[in-house]
């Protein structure tokens, strides 16, 4: 792999690749980038997730009865709690507290349960207002934690220092997607959005070579796994004046690709 130190980052950009799937939405802030700026741009996911068997749940000595309180994250956290809980036989009960870290993922737990016979939590999105509605409302149940085989520590750590009584269950893994298909990574700008996705990078393509290729990295991991990959970041996001990935990649172009009024 090379790092390129800034040879060619001035190349007018004609292609993205968003290691992500495609929006469902026709109005993503994304499409109105290739109207705005008449560029390329594909999406492909690098990674996906795989649920683990019942079989391998077992083995974990994980008793679901035994948790009061469930933290999720994620609305994968959420689908495969509520496929194993099935798996097992397990019927949640109707005064299990169900803390969300916002209120999309919170609304999500509409598709399994009746939300509004449930106790359900919910922050405002970031880390800090979740951490102040744990405090707050302080369960004294023993709480789950579903996650990924690969999940970010800020919530076990918190837990842990706070004393709470928690126990982390990996209930689905993160894998690098097969991108054989891509034979070449010819794109001005890939766009990564978790370290997995870096991984996955190097996995399908173990001889990589930035070139004049830009990368972008949403969040602070992502962009230390870039960098620890041996790529040169050129937009590292959320930042005060581009706070969302769209943002960050306008304000990019609009600099890079001078464009006709």
């Amino acid at each position: 792999m090379t790092q390129n130190n800034g040879i060619g980052r001035d190349i007018k950009v004609k292609s993205i690749l968003i290691s992500q799937p495609k929006p469902e939405s026709p109005k993503s802030a994304y499409y109105k980038l290739t109207d705005k700026y008449k560029i390329r741009l594909d999406f492909r996911s690098f990674i996906y997730v795989d649920g683990i068997s019942p079989k391998d749940f077992r083995k974990s000595r994980i008793d679901l009865s035994k948790f009061g309180a469930i933290i999720f994250n994620s609305r994968n956290a959420i689908d495969h709690y509520f496929r194993i809980a099935d798996a097992v036989r397990y019927k949640v009960p109707q005064d299990t507290k169900f803390f969300c870290t916002s209120e999309a993922i919170a609304l999500y737990l509409q598709k399994y349960t009746q939300y509004r016979k449930r106790k359900v939590f919910y922050g405002e999105g970031s880390i800090d207002s979740f951490k102040k509605l744990l405090l707050k409302y302080k369960p004294e149940e023993n709480i789950l934690l579903p996650c990924s085989d690969i999940h970010k520590k800020t919530i076990p750590e918190f837990l842990k220092k706070s004393k709470f009584k928690f126990k982390e269950a990996i209930l689905y893994k993160t894998l690098a997607s097969d991108l054989s298909d891509l034979s070449e990574l010819k794109y001005d700008i890939i766009v990564f959005f978790s370290p997995a996705g870096v991984r996955s990078l190097f996995q399908n393509f173990p001889d990589y070579e930035q070139t004049h290729a830009r990368i972008a990295a949403f969040g602070p991991t992502t962009a230390k796994a870039v960098e620890d990959a041996g790529l040169y970041l050129d937009i590292r996001v959320p930042t005060p004046s581009a706070p969302s990935m769209s943002m960050a990649l306008d304000k990019y172009l609009s600099k890079v690709n001078k464009r006709k009024k």
